[in-house]
């Protein structure tokens, strides 16, 4: 699965992108936000807010307690703002 970051979640994590296999107990992006926070500092400080981080699943907006089985590509990122 590729994960791709966004803004403040890019530079915090200090990765645009990268590919993992999370475990299988991790089944929704609630499940994942969690996962990805025990992978260290940076992840820890990216997502310490999970609430706040908007998602998209293969390009379409999904919520947190979306499955994420069978998906391609995960994209993170804060709330946004203007036109």
């Amino acid at each position: 699965m590729k994960l791709r970051y966004f803004a403040w979640v890019r530079e915090r994590i200090g990765a645009a992108e990268e590919t993992l296999e999370p475990p299988a107990a991790v089944e929704t992006v609630g499940d994942l936000i969690s996962w990805l926070r025990g992978r260290g500092e940076d992840y820890e400080r990216a997502l310490a807010e999970p609430n706040a981080i908007r998602v998209a699943l293969d390009h379409d907006h999904a919520e947190h307690d979306a499955p994420i089985a069978g998906v391609r590509e995960v994209a993170l990122f804060p709330p946004m703002t203007g036109g």
